[in-house]
């Protein structure tokens, strides 16, 4: 009897306790964003001020402009896409702690690459292209690493531990987002970008230190079983599908359960991720076109304070840190306590319209602009908390569904999937530059209405997703 009750408080005290890891990879995410974000919050201005107008011609103005978000955009739909690429190799060949360990390396060279080429748009083209590849490459294994440090006895505290690691993510980008423009202004670019690339270099140390404590999740080898395999097994079993059969069925006789469930993962999260590159399509703006608006504001506080245009931009990782632990303690047992379960599909819904009232707030201090107004940047602060708070409910839900419905062996590959919806949409924002400074059919959408433009489609896309996401269900696998 002595001994059961042992067991069982061991058993309550484990329950109770966060994986040995977790402050290892919290640790290594807050450096790596610092250094991601920190390179991103100059890059649009940097990029307008040193190769796309350096003479400041307002003339050439909108089309530099335009030049610069399309450049950042396609960086930013690059490393989103290869999320894909880097779970893949982690799921089916390396594994996770390789691929990050290996990757990280890399990514270092292309901080120094931006650093010793900041006067050479080509080496400087290059340095991103590194980055793109090296950020991207290990986003979708940290992420899913996270999730691996837990089983059965622990798993309630995995939502926490997502917070936290999206606590890592923000806190690491208020910084970065605060002291990078200043270097910047004051001893110039070399030294701003070859800062965060100090910091990514801790952030790979860091990542290497706690090499013993992480639970290793062995590479499957290539699962076949995905929805290619699905396609080509339907199109050669023609006669063996009856009435009410799905080919998923059909296929069961022949293939075990994990990797049928697997190919159902990848439709069922698909079908929710289908909705995602609208939002990332507007939230990155804000590390782009908000900042560039940033500079025709009155950045005058008030309150003894004039912010530099770049650094407006900080408020969104800060107001992040703030709420998080708000809407995860607060919020989310408020509205269970009334019998609203805050699934993450009705999350997701809730996230998707706050990030359209906070384009209405952003069109409407442009339209202001255009009409030879500066309006106060306490408009635009107020736009950043909006969209934050529609991002805690997108971003961290989405990293979480990704990983919580998918099967063991494919969880990096699901989160990447999750990555590539940002890269999705990045890329269309990228077109849409692109074909503006072009001088296209959209270089129509100038001032207020290119972000009405936006601001209708993600209103439309949460209507859409409002009718959908009922008729969807959710199937957790953990461990």
């Amino acid at each position: 009897m002595t001994s059961n009750h042992s067991n069982e408080a061991l058993t309550e005290e484990k329950k109770g306790t966060f994986p040995k890891a977790i402050p290892y990879i919290l640790g290594n995410e807050a450096a790596e964003r610092f250094s991601f974000y920190g390179m991103r919050s100059i890059l649009s201005t940097f990029l307008v001020a040193q190769f796309f107008n350096p003479s400041g011609n307002p003339v050439l103005q909108k089309v530099a402009e335009a030049k610069s978000n399309e450049m950042v955009h396609m960086f930013v739909a690059l490393a989103y896409f290869m999320p894909m690429i880097g779970g893949l190799v982690a799921d089916w060949f390396f594994g996770k702690y390789k691929v990050i360990f290996y990757v990280s390396v890399l990514y270092c060279f292309g901080h120094l690459t931006l650093a010793l080429f900041e006067n050479n748009l080509d080496m400087f083209s290059l340095g991103l292209l590194i980055i793109a590849c090296g950020a991207g490459g290990i986003k979708s294994c940290v992420s899913a690493n996270v999730g691996d440090q837990f089983d059965k006895s622990n798993e309630h505290l995995m939502t926490k531990a997502y917070s936290w690691f999206y606590f890592a993510i923000n806190a690491g980008s208020v910084v970065s987002n605060i002291f990078i423009p200043v270097i910047y202004a004051s001893i110039g670019a070399a030294w701003a970008f070859g800062v965060p690339g100090i910091l990514m270099a801790i952030a790979t140390v860091v990542f290497f230190l706690g090499r013993n404590k992480y639970v290793h999740v062995p590479p499957s080898g290539i699962n076949r079983n995905n929805f290619v395999f699905i396609t080509y097994y339907a199109l050669t079993h023609l006669g063996d599908k009856k009435e009410g059969e799905s080919w998923l069925d059909v296929s069961k006789a022949e293939y075990d359960h994990e990797k049928v469930e697997g190919v159902k993962a990848v439709y069922r999260v698909l079908a929710v991720f289908a909705f995602i590159p609208i939002f990332w399509a507007l939230w990155d703006q804000n590390l782009a076109e908000w900042v560039l608006q940033a500079k025709k504001l009155d950045l005058n506080t008030g309150l003894g304070y004039t912010f530099l245009p770049e650094q407006v931009q900080v408020l969104n990782p800060l107001f992040l840190v703030s709420f998080i632990p708000v809407f995860t303690y607060v919020v989310y047992p408020f509205f269970e306590k009334l019998g609203i379960k805050t699934t993450p599909l009705r999350r997701l819904g809730a996230g998707f319209f706050l990030t359209a009232v906070s384009f209405v707030i952003i069109s409407l201090i442009q339209t202001s602009i255009d009409a030879g107004g500066q309006p106060s940047v306490w408009w635009q602060i107020l736009a950043y908390l909006v969209l934050a708070w529609g991002e805690i409910l997108v971003s961290i839900t989405g990293l979480e569904y990704a990983y919580t419905n998918s099967p063991k062996s494919m969880k990096s590959t699901m989160t990447a999937i999750w990555y590539s919806a940002v890269s999705i949409g990045n890329l269309g924002v990228a077109l849409v530059n692109g074909n503006i400074a072009n001088g296209g059919f959209l270089a129509q959408l100038e001032g207020a209405s290119y972000f009405w433009f936006f601001t209708g489609l993600m209103f439309a896309s949460t209507v859409i997703f409002m009718l959908v996401a009922g008729k969807l269900k959710e199937t957790k696998y953990v461990g």
